[in-house]
């Protein structure tokens, strides 16, 4: 059982680049079922309304698509949310985890590289929150920390940034196609933090320069040397 989370946050169409690209989400889809899985699941818990983000981002015709009843786009169940303990946390000790994500034997998660008002860029860590109850809200206080505390719990086994086109302004939810670059690039990497390292530098950005990559190196979760 695969779950391949994409950011599909935000009531936007592909040209906006605020969700990571239909054609990056089915392919990655596509490259499972080859492999032998025997169900992939997708979901995202949207800051917009979820029917229309999964629409209006092209993730849901592009699933439909691929016609496999092993293939599953869903909305995510409330009831299946833990509070769990984070061992070392340094903003929490405890939050809430979605289950699915746990109990899946594999974690692919495949978010779009943008601009982010609060964390700078919103990457492959910043991703992991659309897997989390609770008020999100609170993580942005010490956002650095709080993904960290996050990314120690939910460990993804393949990282693919989606930089086909990104969003260089006005993130997370952008809506001005000024703010868009295509720079149609993927990064691709079991080192989560590795692959966010790297993804940096398409902003013109060194990987230290972003707090949620240099608290999770300090705390072993990955590398930032790209050398």
């Amino acid at each position: 059982v695969v779950v391949v989370k994409p950011n599909i946050g935000w009531d936007r169409t592909v040209e906006l680049a605020a969700n990571t690209h239909p054609a990056v989400v089915a392919t990655v889809i596509e490259l499972c079922l080859e492999a032998g899985a025997k169900q992939v699941r997708i979901f995202d818990r949207p800051c917009n309304d979820e029917r229309r983000c999964y629409t209006q981002s092209g993730i849901r015709a592009a699933v439909e698509q691929i016609k496999s009843d092993r293939v599953s786009l869903e909305y995510m169940d409330r009831r299946a949310y833990k509070k769990l303990a984070i061992q070392g946390g340094k903003a929490f000790d405890r939050w809430e985890f979605y289950l699915p994500v746990l109990e899946a034997d594999r974690l692919i998660t495949v978010p779009i590289a943008k601009h982010h008002s609060i964390s700078r860029l919103t990457l492959g860590m910043k991703n992991l929150m659309g897997v989390i109850g609770g008020n999100r809200g609170r993580l942005h206080h010490n956002i650095a920390e709080s993904l960290t505390d996050i990314a120690s719990v939910i460990h993804s086994d393949l990282t693919i940034i989606d930089a086909t086109r990104i969003l260089v302004a006005n993130g997370p939810q952008g809506g001005r196609i000024e703010d868009v670059r295509h720079t149609e690039t993927l990064i691709a990497s079991p080192d989560m933090v590795a692959a966010d390292a790297y993804a940096a530098t398409l902003f013109g950005f060194k990987p230290e320069d972003i707090p949620t990559v240099a608290a999770a190196v300090r705390r072993g979760l990955g590398v930032m040397d790209l050398i």
